[in-house]
């Protein structure tokens, strides 16, 4: 079974497999180009949402939780995705001696970890104290520090007692992972996978709060954090780039099946077959 069309002094014998294969191969491209395209949207949704809450100011934890809490109450499911990008500024107690290195960090070509620890908000704590009312804690990531040597041996961080927390609350911290998160050797510090609060929150007493904010100054490590690595006009010139290779593929196709025909210039003409 095939079409035939004649158009412009061109003839394409159209048939049903070879059209399908040309479509099945250009699909991959457009499908790579939607999917570059959305994570420019993606992104550029992320970087809004961070420039809003900038505009909104700095905050504790107690305003977290009641912000989180109140979103999670008008949808009436998890409120964390609504706090994702504030700016959190407090002066915190870390909460010894819990340090977690999220292991395969490289930074400059040098294989590392990036420091999270457990703090509590300072404030939180002197209200939790004349009111009875239980404090609050959160995972900070405090930048990277570099790979002591072999697998087995792990860089002893030091960790001020006290610090100044300022940084970046994301809540999409959970991503791909292949086997258990925490190596837990009954000893600190412990090598994670990834910081993910569900599962740290094991290791503490108080409410631990939905996500991990990212220091963005004065750390005793190396800050190399950023929420968006490849900016959304990147992604958006990447679906770009692939779309017109889908297109190119079925160019490429049609102009290797076109024949010249003898008949005048603008006829056309269909036929079944």
């Amino acid at each position: 079974m095939a079409m035939k069309i004649s158009a412009f002094g061109h003839c394409w014998v159209l048939r049903w497999r070879w059209v399908f294969a040309v479509l099945a191969v250009a699909a991959v491209p457009a499908g790579l180009s939607v999917w570059q395209w959305q994570r420019g949207e993606d992104k550029a949704a992320t970087l809004a949402r961070i420039a809003q809450w900038e505009r909104e100011g700095a905050m504790g934890l107690a305003r977290l939780a009641e912000l989180a809490d109140a979103a999670e109450e008008r949808a009436g499911g998890d409120g964390a995705a609504t706090v994702d990008g504030v700016q959190l500024d407090f002066e915190a107690r870390w909460i010894a001696p819990m340090v977690w290195l999220v292991d395969n960090r490289i930074v400059d070509r040098q294989p590392g970890y990036d420091v999270v620890i457990a703090v509590e908000d300072l404030t939180d704590l002197r209200a939790a104290g004349s009111g009875g009312a239980v404090p609050r804690a959160a995972l900070v990531n405090l930048g990277w520090v570099a790979a002591a040597g072999g697998r087995d041996t792990l860089p002893l961080a030091a960790i001020p007692a006290r610090l100044r927390v300022q940084g970046i609350f994301r809540t999409e911290v959970a991503g791909l992972l292949l086997g258990a998160n925490v190596e837990d050797h009954g000893r600190w510090p412990m090598r994670i996978q990834q910081a993910d609060p569900v599962q740290l929150a094991a290791w503490l007493a108080v409410p631990l709060a939905p996500g991990l904010i990212h220091q963005q100054q004065a750390s005793p490590f190396h800050i190399h954090y950023r929420p968006v690595v490849l900016p959304p006009e990147r992604h958006r010139g990447y679906a770009l780039q692939w779309g017109l290779i889908a297109l190119a593929v079925i160019g490429v196709a049609l102009a290797a099946s076109a024949r010249r025909l003898p008949a005048a210039a603008g006829e056309i003409a269909h036929e079944q077959s």
